[in-house]
């Protein structure tokens, strides 16, 4: 066993440290795990697990007390909208196999309960990982990242468990990785080598001197580095604060905007009008069309139509959140809607799904909006500088 591949000795002082790579959706990393663990017999078992995470593998039924208007107003759709993503992406490649996805996590946690080990979280939590990933990111990078997440959804690409253990290979991984900080240069840092710098932390402070380890095989050469040195957790948890720079841009665009529009009145009324007129049309049509697209409810499309013009007047407001809880009310998401949340596979479940399509009304929503703020300004400007000068 200790001549596997995936599994990895670490001497700490006078801790032996055992890292078993694994895929999250592989039969082998599966049994590998729980056959270690049982012959092992460690002081501590660590995953790759933060609590939320624990929770949707060890609790399914959680999300049977979401209450979907308080997160809309907590700003948390999207959020979980790319948890979701996420985890249908995963599971769709499990079903190909016949296996559950982190089926390797459960293995441990079970092993670790049966054989009265010390279980440890190691993992950062997911919110706190994907807010610093997010906040790094601008509005672009943002666009970027949410199309390629759907996009994923869409992909028939047929993938193997010996293609899956293939990925094992740090060669591949390491390519595969340095793609990634190609896409988004500050992803990888956030996403991957903070959060190989949290879980060394994490397991060398595990209780007892024997500990195993089970996390995703793309940490592991991370870990084996990172482990030697000392790391403030603290630091690693710390959401930073958006840049102040941000608010003057959030806050003056539409400044700006109405300063236009005043100035522009007060040479030509009909030019004024017409600045109005576009700012309105542009935002609320692409704010309704984004509704559409998530197949939202007339109500809901009307909102999004009516509400946009004014909530990108407004940094603290979004068209989005209008139509999401119009959605919310008028489509009261059923029980069966939060007990299968946790089946949403394909993209078309993100559809049939009242709560996921409420998501998808508040991210489209607001991603039309946010372009009608691009395009509509730009229009105000045109028709600003044309009656100056003509």
């Amino acid at each position: 066993m200790l001549n596997s591949k995936d599994i990895h000795r670490i001497a700490l002082e006078s801790k032996d440290i055992y890292l078993i790579g694994t895929a999250h959706i592989s039969k082998t990393s599966a049994e590998t795990v729980k056959n270690f663990i049982v012959e092992e017999k460690p002081d501590s078992v660590c995953v790759e697990l933060c609590q939320s995470r624990y929770q949707s593998l060890t609790d399914p039924d959680k999300w049977k007390n979401t209450d979907i208007i308080t997160l809309i107003k907590q700003k948390k759709t999207l959020l979980l909208l790319v948890n979701l993503i996420l985890s249908a992406f995963q599971k769709r490649l499990a079903s190909k196999l016949g296996l559950n996805p982190g089926q390797e996590m459960i293995e441990a946690i079970n092993a670790a309960k049966e054989n009265n080990i010390n279980l440890v979280l190691a993992d950062r939590d997911i919110q706190i990982t994907f807010t610093r990933i997010w906040k790094k990111l601008g509005f672009f990078g943002k666009l970027k990242l949410f199309f390629m997440l759907i996009l994923s959804i869409f992909s028939n690409e047929e993938i193997t468990e010996e293609e899956i253990e293939k990925l094992k290979s740090e060669d591949v991984l390491t390519a595969a990785l340095n793609e990634l900080a190609v896409s988004f240069p500050r992803l990888k840092s956030t996403l991957i080598d903070e959060r190989d710098q949290y879980l060394a932390e994490k397991i060398k402070n595990a209780p007892g001197n024997r500990i195993v380890a089970v996390v995703g095989a793309g940490h592991i050469p991370g870990i084996k580095e990172e482990i030697h040195k000392e790391h403030d957790l603290t630091a690693l948890t710390f959401i930073p604060k958006s840049s102040p720079w941000l608010k003057w841009i959030f806050w003056g665009i539409p400044i700006a905007i109405i300063i236009l529009i005043i100035s522009t009145f007060r040479v030509s009324t009909p030019s004024g009008v017409e600045q109005l007129l576009q700012w309105t049309i542009w935002h609320g049509t692409l704010a309704a069309l984004g509704a559409i697209i998530a197949t939202a409810h007339p109500l809901a499309i009307l909102t999004a139509f009516l509400a946009a013009p004014f909530t990108s007047l407004n940094p603290l407001l979004a068209a989005g959140w209008f139509a999401g809880i119009v959605e919310a009310l008028v489509k009261k998401p059923k029980v069966e809607d939060f007990e299968n949340l946790g089946s949403i596979v394909t993209f078309g479940d993100f559809f049939r799904n009242r709560i996921t399509k409420i998501l998808l009304v508040v991210a489209l929503a607001n991603l039309g909006s946010s372009l009608g703020t691009f395009i509509g300004g730009a229009k105000v400007v045109q028709i600003f500088v044309d009656t100056l000068f003509h």
